[in-house]
C-alpha cells in the first residue's frame, strides 16, 4: 500500500481488486477431468522446481524505513512504512541504464489516458536513456484486450498482465512458453543480483511468477501482507457513542456494537454488506478470495462451502440482514456507493480492501463529515478463539517481455525494470514515479506532490511493468501512516498461508458453473432472502454438479505437485 497524492489512482483499483477477491496470482484456465491427467499443461510445477528458480533475495540499503517491518507468522511479514520522503534521496543505480533501445509496452489504466510524449514520459525516458512507450489501455476491458492479443499473437515488448485477467485469456500457460522470455537465464539465483533493485523484490512476489517451471513475470506491488482486506469501523461514531472497539473480540459483541449504532430515524445503519470479508472472521478456509481446501481428520480435502463454520457464518449473516443492521442499499446489491456511505456515516462498520485506508480516503471522509475517522479492528475469531488471516500470494499483477526480444534487448529491459524498481525514497523512485520536478511535482512539506500538469500526465502506466515492494506512505497524514503499520503489524501475527497457496492452478472449467450457482445461493441467504436450509440444499447439488470433481482434480494436484506450502 503506496498512498499520496501521487497515488490516488492506484489505491482505488487496488482496493477494488482487492475486494472481489481478484488480487490472484493463480489464473483459472480451461482442463478437464481428474488427478494426474487434468494438471497436464497447466503451469503448474512442484514447488522444488519453483524454487529452483526463483531469484536470490538481497534487500536495499539505500533507505532506511521510519517503521521498520515486523516480521509475522509463515513468511508473513509488515510493509516498510515512511512518514516523509527523505530530504537528500541517495541514487540506487549505478552507470548507464539503457543503450538507446527503443520498446513498446502495454499496461492497464484506470482513468483518462495521458499524452504520448509528455514531459512526465519525456523525463523517464531521458533518465533511462531508452526510449520506452507506452500505450496505456482502458483497465476495465484489459482482460478482453489481453484475450485479443494472445488470439492474434500481437504481443508488445513488454506486457502486463493483471492475475485476474488471466482467465479470460484461452490457455495462458501455453501462452507464456509461446510468447514470453523465459528470464530463469537472466534471473534465476544470483543473476538477479545484477540487477539489485529486482533482486530487492520479496520472494514471496517471484514465487507467483513461475509457469512450467520457468521464471517468467516481473511481480509487481509486491507484498508480505498481501490478505483479502479488513473490517473497518468509523472510530468517531464509536467514540460518540462510547463504545471501546477492542471489546470486538467475537461475532456476537460484533452484533451488539451493530445494534448500538444502528439509528435507522437518522438512516444510520451499522453495517454495509461484509460478503467474503466474513470468511476470515469464521475461520473458513479461502484462498485468494475465494473458498479454499482443508483436510478434515481422515486426510479427505474439504472445501470452505462444506466446513460447519461456513454454516455459522451464514446464519450471522443472515441475522444481521434479518435484524436490520445492514443499509438498505447494500441490502439491494448497490455497492458502487458504498465507500459514500461510509464517509457520510450511513454505515459504520464495513469490509474493504486494505487500500482503502489511506490519506485520499481521510480527505473524501472528512469533506463529507469533518470528525471523520477510519480504523480498522484487530484480527478476531468468531468464536473468541484462534484467530486467523489467509495470505494472499506475494504478487498479483506481473510484466512479462517478448520472447522475441534478443539476448542484449531482454537484458536492456532488465536494467530499466532495474530502474523503475528504485526503493521508495531513492531519486530514481522520484523520477520514476513523479517525473521532472518543477514540471511534474514539488517537494512540499517532505513529499512529493504533483503539479496540475503532473496531475494530467502522471499515471499509473510506466510503474506498472516495474516497481519496489509496497511500503505504505500517506504525505501530511502521518497518523494514518502510524495507525495502520500498527495494525499490520499485528495482523501477520496472526497468518498463514493456505492450502495451495501460490500455486498457478487451472481448475476445471465445467466446475465453474456449478460454483457461480452456488454463490448465487449464498449471496441471497447474506441478504436475508433465503434460508441457511436453502444454502444446505444448493450446497448439495454443487457437490454432485462439480464440487466433488473439483475435490478430485486438487486431489490430483496435491499427489503430483504437493499443495504449495
Amino acid at each position: 500500500m503506496t498512498s499520496s497524492n501521487g497515488f490516488s489512482r492506484r489505491q482505488v483499483f487496488k482496493t477494488s481488486a482487492a475486494i472481489g477477491g481478484a488480487i490472484a496470482a493463480a489464473p483459472l484456465l480451461s482442463a478437464c477431468g481428474s488427478g494426474k491427467a487434468a494438471t497436464k499443461a497447466s503451469g503448474v510445477a512442484p514447488k522444488s522446481a519453483v524454487q529452483a528458480v526463483l531469484p536470490t533475495y538481497k534487500p536495499s540499503s539505500a533507505v532506511t524505513a521510519d517503521i521498520p517491518s515486523v516480521t509475522g507468522a509463515n513468511g508473513a511479514a509488515s510493509d516498510p512504512a515512511f512518514l516523509s520522503y527523505p530530504a537528500s534521496p541517495p541514487k540506487s543505480v549505478t552507470g548507464a541504464v539503457g543503450n538507446g533501445g527503443s520498446y513498446s509496452a502495454v499496461s492497464p489504466i484506470w482513468g483518462s489516458v495521458p499524452a504520448p510524449g509528455n514531459s512526465y514520459y519525456t523525463a523517464v525516458n531521458q533518465a533511462l536513456g531508452a526510449t520506452l512507450t507506452d500505450s496505456p489501455s482502458d483497465g476495465t476491458t484489459f482482460a478482453t484486450m489481453l484475450a485479443t492479443r494472445f488470439a492474434s499473437g500481437n504481443i508488445p515488448d513488454w506486457l502486463d498482465v493483471p492475475g485476474w485477467n488471466v482467465s479470460s485469456i484461452q490457455n495462458f500457460a501455453e501462452g507464456v512458453d509461446k510468447f514470453f522470455k523465459d528470464l530463469t537465464p537472466y534471473l534465476g539465483g544470483d543473476k538477479v543480483l545484477d540487477y539489485p533493485n529486482l533482486a530487492a523484490i520479496p520472494t514471496g512476489g517471484w514465487q507467483a511468477a513461475v509457469w512450467n517451471g520457468k521464471l517468467y513475470g516481473i511481480p509487481l506491488w509486491t507484498s508480505a501482507a498481501s490478505i483479502p482486506g479488513a473490517m473497518f469501523y468509523r472510530a468517531d461514531i464509536f467514540k460518540a457513542a462510547g463504545i471501546d472497539a477492542a471489546s470486538v473480540t467475537t461475532a456476537d459483541t460484533l452484533k451488539a456494537v451493530g445494534k448500538q449504532v444502528t439509528v435507522p430515524a437518522k438512516g444510520q445503519y451499522a453495517f454495509e454488506d461484509l460478503s467474503s470479508f466474513l470468511y476470515q472472521l469464521f475461520n473458513v478456509p479461502a484462498n485468494n478470495g475465494r473458498t479454499g481446501w482443508k483436510r478434515d481428520s481422515t486426510g479427505k480435502l474439504v472445501n470452505g462451502y462444506e466446513v460447519p463454520e461456513f454454516l455459522e457464518m451464514l446464519n450471522f449473516a443472515n441475522g444481521l440482514a434479518k435484524g436490520g443492521l445492514i443499509h438498505p442499499d447494500a441490502l439491494a446489491g448497490d455497492s458502487s456507493k458504498a465507500k459514500n456511505r461510509f464517509w457520510a456515516g450511513k454505515t459504520v462498520i464495513t469490509a474493504d480492501g486494505t487500500g482503502a485506508w489511506n490519506k485520499g480516503d481521510a480527505q473524501s471522509g472528512v469533506a463529507a463529515n469533518p470528525s471523520y475517522e477510519r480504523q480498522a479492528f484487530k484480527i478476531f475469531a468468531y468464536d473468541g478463539g484462534k484467530a486467523t488471516m489467509p495470505l494472499y500470494p506475494g504478487a498479483g499483477m506481473f510484466s512479462y517481455l517478448n520472447k522475441k526480444l534478443s539476448d542484449a534487448q531482454v537484458k536492456e529491459l532488465l536494467r530499466i525494470a532495474n530502474y523503475l524498481a528504485a526503493p521508495f525514497g531513492s531519486a530514481e523512485y522520484l523520477v520514476s514515479r513523479y517525473g521532472k520536478e518543477g514540471v511534474d511535482y514539488t517537494m512540499t512539506s517532505g513529499a512529493p506532490i504533483l503539479t496540475d500538469q503532473g496531475n494530467k500526465d502522471v499515471t499509473d502506466t510506466l510503474d506498472q511493468l516495474a516497481n519496489c515492494q509496497s511500503v505504505t506512505f500517506n504525505a501530511g497524514y502521518n497518523q494514518i501512516t502510524k495507525d495502520y503499520a500498527a495494525w499490520q503489524g499485528d495482523m501477520v501475527q496472526h497468518a498463514y498461508k493456505p492450502l495451495f497457496y501460490a500455486m498457478n492452478i487451472s481448475e476445471p472449467a465445467q466446475t465453474a458453473k456449478a460454483s457461480t450457482a452456488l454463490e448465487a445461493v449464498i449471496t441471497d441467504v447474506r441478504m436475508g432472502r433465503k434460508s441457511v436450509a436453502d444454502f444446505q440444499s444448493a450446497l448439495s447439488t454443487w457437490q454432485n454438479a462439480g464440487g466433488n470433481q473439483l475435490r478430485d482434480f486438487y486431489d490430483g494436484i496435491a499427489k503430483q505437485y504437493g499443495t504449495g506450502n
